[in-house]
């Protein structure tokens, strides 16, 4: 499915009815690795529809010159949201970048936002980074890229790996993302952190072993939103949606009541 935002004609697919739940992938990858990791969790909830688009840049989503920074990118996702809901207040997810994205979202439109779900999130200020290290397994399976993303490296997450991950780094446009990252952070009225910051039902959930962007920063995220729970989970990196599905199932299914009441 498509929708047309501006220049850019966002690519996405969906499951489902109900209340809509927008789940934004991170760099690098495109909708398969969020639809792989959460759609196990979201499906058993009533009432809700799942949709996951590609951001620009990465799947079947151009980013046409006029995108020239994470600004730009923002601007285009609050349009796809506005488009694909309707105007009706939706929850949001997201992991990595997407997580960066989706905290902006929900701090300029928090009235549209009826609950927010960070996981592995960036976040400006990352600090007290973990080396990457296996917890499981012998650091020997798969590729360089799947050895530096996963901490439990079993046959099992080298599959979804090479089925969710490893196929949509052919399809990143680098020369789009080499463009927008001169400009990658948001301009500080439109980055998670302002004084705006979300105020809704909101989760965060952190890997303990994450070696891209850490768990230090996420915590400081309770500040920002004071209607936060936080998990840092422990035996899990970047690819925590990957390798501890059911802790992740429960956390969002504890959010997802939450924003109900």
């Amino acid at each position: 499915m498509e929708i047309s935002v501006g220049r850019v004609p966002v690519h996405y697919v969906e499951h489902g009815t109900g209340r809509p739940v927008l789940v934004l992938h991170g760099g690098g990858v495109d909708h398969r690795e969020t639809e792989a990791c959460f759609e196990p969790a979201l499906a058993g909830a009533a009432g809700l529809r799942r949709i996951y688009p590609d951001l620009p840049g990465t799947g079947r989503t151009a980013a046409p010159e006029t995108l020239r920074s994470a600004d730009d990118v923002l601007d285009t996702l609050l349009g796809f949201a506005d488009e694909v809901t309707g105007g009706v207040a939706y929850l949001l997810v997201g992991h990595s970048a997407g997580a960066y994205f989706a905290q902006a979202m929900a701090a300029r439109r928090p009235a549209q936002v009826a609950g927010l779900a960070l996981v592995c999130p960036l976040v400006p200020g990352v600090r007290d980074v973990p080396e990457h290290r296996a917890v499981v397994g012998s650091g020997k399976l798969g590729d360089e890229v799947f050895r530096s993303y996963f901490v439990i490296q079993t046959p099992e997450m080298l599959e979804r790996y090479e089925r969710y991950v490893a196929p949509a780094a052919a399809l990143v446009d680098e020369a789009a993302m080499e463009r927008i990252g001169e400009r990658w952070a948001l301009t500080p009225d439109r980055a998670p952190g302002h004084p705006a910051a979300y105020a809704g039902p909101t989760v965060v959930v952190a890997g303990r072993l994450d070696s891209t962007v850490g768990y230090a920063a996420a915590v400081d995220l309770l500040g920002h939103h004071p209607h936060a729970s936080l998990a840092v989970v422990d035996d899990a990196g970047h690819a925590l949606p990957h390798e501890q599905p059911d802790l992740l199932r429960a956390l969002l299914a504890e959010w997802l009541a939450r924003a109900e009441r």
